[in-house]
């Protein structure tokens, strides 16, 4: 079992930036792939981007691509997400998931995120 549980989220103005963490339970957090998502109010869930289990491969949506990065420290088994220039379209509730198989097997109670314009 894995739990996950995400902090970091609050209001920023527009071209503003936050920092969200992911910290995990158990001791293989590094044989996880991590993966950040976003669901906006009345829209599908959406991938944000996810990070290697070494943290040394990272792929990322278009849409955040350039703007975001994500990172990860094994050590302390938690996953980032570093988020500049943000724009009202990236309000959402933020989750970050674990891999263990082949899907998203798990998944915190995610952490809101609102960009004011």
């Amino acid at each position: 079992q894995v739990q996950l549980e995400e902090s970091g989220g609050g209001l920023v103005q527009a071209g503003g930036s936050l920092r969200l963490s992911c910290a995990a339970s158990g001791r293989t957090f590094s044989s996880y792939i991590m993966g950040w998502f976003r669901q906006a109010p009345g829209k599908e869930r959406e991938f944000v981007g996810r990070i290697s289990t070494s943290g040394t491969t990272t792929v990322y949506a278009n849409s955040v691509k350039g703007r975001f990065t994500i990172s990860r420290d094994n050590a302390k088994n938690t996953a980032y997400l570093q988020m500049n220039s943000l724009t009202p379209e990236d309000t959402a509730v933020y989750y970050c998931a674990a891999k263990v198989t082949t899907s998203y097997d798990y998944w915190g109670q995610g952490t809101q995120v609102t960009v004011s314009s």
